[in-house]
Order: C-alpha cells, then sequence, then structure tokens
C-alpha cells in the first residue's frame, strides 16, 4: 500500500530537521535529501509498527501543501512511502510454524541436506509473487 504524506524540513544547526504534521513524527538529516530519505524511513517504520499494534495507518491529510503552516525558512515536500515493500525490506523477524508433511518426504529431504526453512520461504514467495 503506497500512500504520500507531506512533510517540512526546517533548517537546523547541522542539516534539516524533518516533521510530518500528519503523523506527528520528527527525524533529521545531513542535507535535504539525506532528511526526505529519513522522513521515508520514520514514516514507514511508524506505519508498520501501527499495523502490528493493530492499527491502521492512517490516509495523508487532503490539504494543499500551500495550507500547511510552516515558517518562512522551511521547505514542504511530499515523501512516498510503500508500506509493503518497506516491511519486506526491513522486517527481518522470524517467525515459528509448524510443518506437517509425509515421513518418506520428510526422510528424502534430510537424506538431501534440504533447508526446509528456505524451501518454505522460496515457495511462499513465488505463490504470493512478492
Amino acid at each position: 500500500m503506497k500512500k504520500v504524506y507531506p512533510i517540512i524540513l526546517t533548517p537546523a544547526e547541522r542539516g534539516y530537521v524533518a516533521y510530518s504534521p500528519d503523523l506527528q513524527i520528527n527525524t533529521e538529516g545531513s542535507d535535504i535529501a539525506d532528511a526526505i530519505d529519513m522522513a521515508r524511513d520514520a514514516i514507514g517504520l511508524w506505519g508498520i509498527t501501527e499495523e502490528d499494534c493493530g492499527r491502521s495507518i492512517p490516509e495523508p491529510a487532503t490539504i494543499s501543501l500551500e495550507q500547511i503552516e510552516h515558517k518562512e525558512n522551511d521547505i514542504v515536500t511530499l515523501v512516498d512511502i510503500d508500506f509493503a515493500a518497506y516491511r519486506r525490506a526491513y522486517d527481518m523477524r522470524t517467525v515459528r510454524k509448524n510443518v506437517t508433511l509425509p515421513s518418506w518426504l520428510n526422510a528424502e529431504a534430510e537424506k538431501n541436506h534440504i533447508n526446509f526453512s528456505q524451501v518454505l520461504q522460496d515457495a511462499l514467495k513465488e505463490r504470493l509473487k512478492v
């Protein structure tokens, strides 16, 4: 699920502070590009945490960039984030799953030193097209 959120970049002593008014979160970066990357990362992490807690990710505000309150030296811009792609890239927690299979298949797989977890991961990725 891809969304676009407005952010405000405020010049700081070293770089920029990035603020997301919709989500009320801050981060910072050493320059404009870094601040935008850090904002995307903060929004992605915030979003998947919300999902993990059973809450929905709010829709971005529908106001135009010109309507966002900011100081004269601030930069108001947009950041896009694909929450599903972010989760695939950064959520590396593992979970244990029990699998049932015929005894003869288990014996053959073990004899051939098959990594069950890797085979299951590969098959799920192929089936889900991710």
